[in-house]
C-alpha cells in the first residue's frame, strides 16, 4: 500500500522497534514535528548514504516531545515501526519546508530459524567476551529478532543499510551469522597480538630445546 509521508533523511539506519531520541533544531524539521503532533501522524527516516537519500527507510512514531525550548527547538522521543521504500521523492513536500515522498510499505517475512538464532547468540557472547565487554552483553529475550541486535554487531552504516533492505528474517540471520564468523577470528588474532606485544621485553623463563 502506498501513501505520502513527511521525510526526515538522516545518515543513520533506524530499525523497527528501535527507540531514538532526537534534538530538533532546523526550521524545516521543527515544522515537520509540529505537523506530526497536530495531525497525530508518523514520518519517515530514510537513510542518507553515499551522498544521497537512500530508497529505504523506517516509518517513525513520535512517542512524545520531551522538552520544548524558547527557540522552538525540541527534544523528542521516537520509535521505529515498519520499513518503507520510496517511490517518489520530493525535496520539499507541497507547501512545506521539509521533504516528503510517496512510499510503499515493505512486507517483512517472519521466517526466522531457531537454530541459527541460538548460534548467533553464542557467537555474540563469544565476541563480547573476546572484546572484554561481556559485562554489557545484551539481556536478550529468547525469541529476539535480528533488528534487536543489529546495532550491537560492529556493522558499518553500509552493512546496516543492507540489513534494512532485506525483508526476510531468515536471510538477515544468515547475514549476521556470516558477519560474526568473519569477525571473530580477526578479534581473536588481535587479542593474541596484544598479548605478544605485552610480553615483549619481559624476562622469559624458557626451557631450551633438547637437541
Amino acid at each position: 500500500m502506498q501513501k505520502y509521508m513527511p521525510l526526515f533523511p538522516l545518515n543513520v539506519v533506524v530499525f523497527p522497534g528501535e527507540k531514538l531520541n532526537l534534538h530538533i533544531f532546523e526550521p524545516r524539521y521543527k515544522q515537520l514535528i509540529n505537523d506530526c503532533v497536530e495531525s497525530d501522524s508518523t514520518f519517515g527516516i530514510p537513510t542518507y548514504i553515499n551522498n544521497g537519500v537512500g530508497l529505504y527507510g523506517t516509518e517513525i512514531k513520535l512517542l512524545n516531545v520531551e522538552k520544548k525550548y524558547e527557540t522552538g527547538e525540541m527534544d523528542i522521543c521516537t520509535q521505529g515501526m515498519g520499513i518503507f521504500k520510496i517511490i517518489e521523492f520530493d525535496r520539499t513536500a507541497p507547501g512545506k519546508l521539509y521533504a516528503g515522498g510517496k512510499v510503499e510499505e515493505v512486507e517483512d517475512i517472519a521466517d526466522e530459524d531457531i537454530v541459527t538464532r541460538v548460534q548467533i547468540q553464542e557467537k555474540l557472547q563469544e565476541l563480547y567476551t573476546s572484546l572484554g565487554i561481556s559485562n554489557i552483553f545484551l539481556d536478550l529475550p529468547e525469541d529476539f529478532k535480528s533488528y534487536d541486535i543489529a546495532h550491537h554487531l560492529g556493522l558499518n552504516t553500509e552493512q546496516e543499510y543492507t540489513l534494512l533492505q532485506c525483508n526476510s528474517e531468515a536471510l538477515r540471520q544468515e547475514m549476521i551469522l556470516q558477519h560474526l564468523n568473519q569477525v571473530l577470528p580477526i578479534v581473536a588474532e588481535t587479542e593474541r597480538l596484544k598479548e605478544r606485544v605485552k610480553l615483549n621485553g619481559h624476562f622469559k623463563n624458557l626451557t631450551p630445546p633438547n637437541f
